[in-house]
């Protein structure tokens, strides 16, 4: 089952390139992860409706939004691939950096613009699987973990490259685009065996199977739910392979993950300054 939000949180199932208008049965996203219980039992209810008697719109006429806007929490999981430990300046890997989190106010939708920060710092995509966690728990054994998925997405972890933290570099407003919609997991059975292609402005610059990852998404929940309580809604991005680079003004992003569906984005300056003129100290460019 494919779960989206669109025109102003509507909430949809999208089925046979239309978008069947659910917010009457579910509520509106923003409290769909409170309305229903646990989570889960959410695509149980959807199962139930027919369809046929719903409002529906051609999905070319909807605008789609991002499909959680406001995850309690974004988890990502640095150095995630061996294929992108090559383009880092030490050899760490997931294993030895763990975890961190992204701001929630991040999060942006499809066909949304991506707003660089700086004039002259680069910032670069990673483009990512991501989870959508839809019942919580804490120390999750792995053979369990995906029982505790609600479904997946794209995520577009945008990051700028100076010296802050790694929560601070993808923090900025606009920097984790995640959609088009969710796939639930009882469609998309195996997370561990899909292809991840990125283009900008049509050349292709990443492509990878997540069956390459070093923690898969079992593994992935099974640690990060052992440093922190999951809860439903929180969304795991799950690493970026090889390819990662920068992003200039007018640029536009496709991320493509097979079973799930295209995320494409645009790029802006408009509202860019000098990195050493921002708010608070004064520090030196990052230029590894």
């Amino acid at each position: 089952m494919i779960i989206a939000r669109f025109n102003g949180a509507h909430t949809g199932v999208v089925a046979n390139g239309r978008v069947y208008d659910v917010t009457d049965h579910v509520g509106r996203v923003e409290s769909v992860w409170d309305d229903v219980v646990e989570g889960l039992p959410l695509v149980g209810l959807l199962a139930s409706l027919e369809l046929r008697s719903l409002r529906s719109h051609d999905i070319a006429d909807v605008v789609l939004e991002a499909p959680v806007p406001r995850p309690g929490k974004i988890i990502g999981a640095p150095a995630n691939y061996y294929e992108h430990i090559h383009e880092m300046p030490d050899s760490a890997t997931i294993r030895e950096w763990g975890a961190f989190l992204k701001a929630p106010t991040s999060v942006t939708g499809p066909g949304s613009t991506v707003q660089l920060p700086y004039s002259d710092v680069r910032t670069d995509y990673e483009g990512e699987l991501a989870v959508v966690i839809g019942r919580g728990g804490r120390n999750i054994a792995a053979e369990h973990a995906l029982d505790h998925v609600l479904g997946y997405t794209c995520l577009l972890d945008i990051t700028v490259r100076s010296t802050e933290d790694r929560s601070t570099r993808k923090s900025f407003d606009t920097f984790t685009p995640l959609g088009p919609w969710i796939v639930t997991s009882d469609e998309l059975r195996d997370p561990g065996e899909l292809e991840l292609t990125l283009s900008v402005n049509g050349q292709l610059r990443q492509s990878t199977s997540t069956s390459t990852m070093i923690f898969g998404v079992e593994e992935l929940i099974a640690y990060m739910s052992s440093v922190m309580t999951l809860e439903r809604g929180d969304v795991i991005a799950t690493g970026t392979p090889a390819g990662v680079g920068p992003i200039a003004n007018g640029d536009r992003i496709d991320l493509s993950i097979t079973g799930i569906g295209t995320l494409s984005v645009s790029v802006s300056d408009a509202d860019a300054i000098p990195y050493l003129t921002r708010p608070g100290p004064k520090a030196g460019l990052y230029t590894d």
